[in-house]
């Protein structure tokens, strides 16, 4: 079931009159919201729900127990079952006909052609993203970090609860689990404050995501047909596809747990103001980011082994980070190019600190910062074309042909040719730029408080262009777009 769908858009209000109906009784209130929440799961496909209450039983009980072992042979045979059992299905539905793929290939390499059928599977939606949750949970007891829970509907519930458990934020069960325990009253500043940020979410997803991919599907379904420029444009609009598309779910997600009284950690920090790679990952996917330092980067050593090691341990977690991405060498190139330039930037600190203060000593630190920006963004872009492009080999004719501008075509009916007609593509611009303006003015203000210190004449206004604008310029009835991107994942 999609936010943006009209099944949704029937199912939450039920669920939300339903939910402060049963609030004041914890018990039927978390029965409800598990209900719900495999309800909303189910509606892709009945049979996935078998795998995340699997997934969610072996956790449960291997907690349990966990917590519970004193013997360190125990308590390491508990925590590896619950890794493997995870990790098992995930490898197995998100990554078997990967490697059976390789495997094929690197016979290709030396002349033998090797006739093995891939696997007919269905990837489960949000695995990934589940998996990684329950995960935590019981690293989080066997490094005694958290006590696992006794109240198996109260986990459930937590695995499964419907606003984030597509395409997260991934949240820890220190911070989400608690939340199961305690008796919620209805707070019309929460609800409102839920309600304009689910609505900001779908405004980024229907009006810029949902239109930009048709140009960007248009493109890079058939790369080979369009010129340098239209290439460019092509990579521009997806990088701001992608962000509008996640941090729009996002939002939504966030929006949708607080009408109901629960907080979900934030996932975006408007990562295209970032001056650095390292800085652009503590702003993009920030559930996921710090899910790869706690449990991968710093289990690997960290910084502790000296600066080589350190460089090595970034690299791994890049590497494994594009391979969670998706199940393609596209996706590991992504992360590897990540990689390379975080260690980069570690291992170019001084020089970079340096070149800085000679900027500031010349009253250039705007520019400096612009310039960091900049550069910054240009190399999300680059990376982003292995990200979504359908192969290697496609990914290196994009940027091959990338570098033949030819930017005199650009006014002359080229870009209409991409999808979108021009007039739409100008009016995505617009709708890009307003969305630019009101990150920079509202990074640092919560936009529920900035709107709510307006006068009731300019509140009321924002709502109607709000609506007006979902309505007029939203994105309906084309399935090729309205899936939000993440879900592959």
């Amino acid at each position: 079931m999609l936010f943006n769908s009209l099944d949704f858009a029937l199912f939450f209000p039920v669920v939300f009159l339903l939910y402060w109906a049963f609030a004041k009784h914890l018990t039927l209130r978390n029965t409800f919201l598990l209900a719900a929440s495999y309800f909303f799961y189910g509606w892709w496909d009945w049979r996935f729900l078998f795998l995340i209450a699997f997934s969610s039983l072996v956790d449960f009980f291997v907690g349990k127990y966990l917590y519970k072992a004193t013997g360190s042979a125990k308590r390491k045979l508990l925590l590896w079952t619950s890794i493997s059992v995870n990790i098992g299905l995930l490898a197995y539905f998100k990554y078997a006909n990967f490697f059976i793929e390789s495997f094929v290939d690197s016979f290709r390499l030396f002349g033998q052609e090797l006739e093995v059928a891939p696997l007919q599977i269905i990837l489960p939606v949000g695995i990934s993203f589940y998996t990684f949750q329950t995960l935590s949970y019981t690293i989080d007891i066997y490094k005694r970090k958290l006590e696992p829970t006794h109240n198996a509907l109260a986990f459930f519930t937590f695995v499964a609860f419907f606003p984030q458990l597509v395409a997260g934020p991934i949240e820890r069960a220190s911070h989400l689990l608690p939340q199961f325990f305690k008796t919620y009253h209805f707070n019309y500043k929460h609800v409102k404050s839920g309600l304009l940020l689910m609505a900001f979410g779908l405004f980024k997803k229907m009006v810029i995501a949902d239109r930009a991919a048709i140009l960007v599907n248009q493109v890079y379904g058939d790369p080979g047909s369009y010129d340098g420029y239209q290439l460019v444009v092509a990579t521009f609009f997806f990088a701001v596809q992608i962000y509008c598309d996640f941090s729009g779910y996002s939002d939504i997600a966030i929006g949708i747990a607080r009408t109901m009284g629960f907080d979900l950690m934030k996932n975006f920090d408007s990562p295209y103001f970032s001056k650095s790679i390292t800085e652009f990952w503590r702003r993009w996917h920030i559930s996921l980011s710090t899910w790869f330092r706690d449990y991968v980067y710093i289990p690997l050593g960290g910084s502790r082994g000296g600066k080589y090691k350190t460089y090595a341990n970034l690299f791994i977690v890049f590497l494994v980070s594009g391979l969670w991405h998706g199940a393609a060498f596209t996706f590991v190139i992504w992360g590897a190019i990540h990689g390379v330039i975080i260690v980069l930037e570690k291992a170019f600190t001084k020089q970079r600190e340096d070149i800085k203060k000679n900027f500031q000593k010349l009253k250039l630190s705007k520019l400096y910062a612009l310039g960091s920006l900049l550069i910054t963004f240009f190399i999300v872009c680059v990376a982003w074309v292995f990200f979504r492009a359908e192969s290697l080999r496609e990914a290196g004719l994009i940027l091959k042909n990338s570098l033949d501008l030819n930017y005199g075509k650009l006014f002359h009916g080229g870009l209409g040719t991409m999808g979108l007609a021009e007039a739409e593509i100008y009016l995505l611009v617009v709708f890009i730029v307003l969305l630019v303006l009101f990150e920079l003015s509202h990074r640092k203000i919560p936009m529920a408080r900035y709107v709510s210190h307006r006068p009731i004449y300019m509140r009321w206004s924002l709502y109607i262009v709000v609506v007006f604008t979902l309505l007029v310029f939203g994105i309906y009835g084309d399935d090729q777009v309205s899936e939000f991107i993440y879900f592959q994942f």
